[in-house]
């Protein structure tokens, strides 16, 4: 994108002009604890949390844990700065939350098929 003021190119994702500081987008609202430091706001990441406590409850609670611990580490990590530690612990949220459904289903499904033959 370019700077409306004094017309230089700044990358998409930037808050401020490189050249002359001008404003290029408008930032959400503030996070509490000051996440981010400066004007950065951290990446928006989701963590699966509601996913993994589900899935703990109804499916496979084992595996769910495991969900949840790595649900936990997302916004930790995302307001420390380290965007690609807290990717990481998303894609394995969501891993691990899809394993324990997956286990959970087919259980059910074998469960429904033992009722039915006998």
């Amino acid at each position: 994108m370019y700077c409306p003021n004094c017309g230089t190119f700044n990358d998409d994702n930037n808050f401020r002009c490189v050249q002359c500081g001008n404003i290029l987008q408008q930032a959400g609202p503030p996070m509490a604890g000051g996440y981010g430091g400066g004007d950065q706001e951290p990446a928006f990441i989701p963590n699966y949390l509601v996913q993994a406590i589900l899935t703990t409850l109804f499916c496979c609670l084992p595996l769910g844990i495991v969900g949840i611990v790595y649900a936990a580490q997302v916004n930790g990590k995302n307001g420390a700065g380290d965007v690609e530690g807290a990717m990481a612990a998303s894609q394995n949220a969501k891993l691990w939350s899809s394993i324990s459904f997956g286990l959970g289903l087919a259980f059910l499904v074998f469960n429904v098929i033992l009722q039915v033959a006998t």
